[in-house]
């Protein structure tokens, strides 16, 4: 790599699998709108031609979900983005995640996390793990109660939710 990729550019490598533009491969004009597309729908048009090293945590993970989108997988897996984020940023994410599923409606998704306050307020369905085995699954509001992850995290907590989304605190 000569230098460090644009936001669009990184999103381009989605189309071959690689980590830099390949030698000799120049994106089809469709190929740039895709990719164009996708950047707007994860909020980034504006940083289109920021390079990497001057992203913050919360533009790279939204970049490279945009760049998950170019090969059109019908399942994305996210595995603690909202690590290392601040409020706005992870906010900004969850929001990018709830409306994928209005614009791709044919995309799943799985999301590891061990923050109750990570979950998007699409999540339909979740999975509790505990020493590697799973003790809930099944739909979130089934699954998400005060009793099932008390049990997972083998302590006392009270679960709430307001407005779609979850926060857990210590039981009194």
């Amino acid at each position: 790599m000569l230098s460090p990729l644009t936001v669009l550019e990184t999103v381009l490598t989605g189309l071959t699998g690689t980590t830099d533009l390949m030698m000799r491969w120049e994106p089809t004009s469709a190929q740039v709108a895709t990719a164009e597309q996708h950047i707007a729908d994860v909020g980034l048009t504006a940083r289109r031609d920021a390079r990497w090293p001057v992203l913050s945590q919360g533009e790279r993970g939204r970049t490279l979900i945009a760049r998950a989108l170019m090969s059109e997988p019908q399942l994305l897996l996210l595995d603690e983005p909202a690590t290392g984020l601040d409020v706005a940023a992870r906010e900004h994410l969850l929001e990018t995640v709830d409306a994928l599923r209005h614009r791709h409606p044919e995309l799943g998704s799985v999301m590891v996390t061990h923050h109750l306050e990570d979950l998007p307020a699409s999540t339909s369905h979740a999975m509790l793990l505990r020493d590697g085995v799973a003790v809930a699954q099944g739909t979130s509001d089934e699954v998400i109660t005060s009793s099932a992850v008390s049990h997972a995290f083998d302590f006392p907590l009270a679960i709430l939710r307001a407005e779609g989304r979850w926060a857990a605190r210590r039981a009194s």
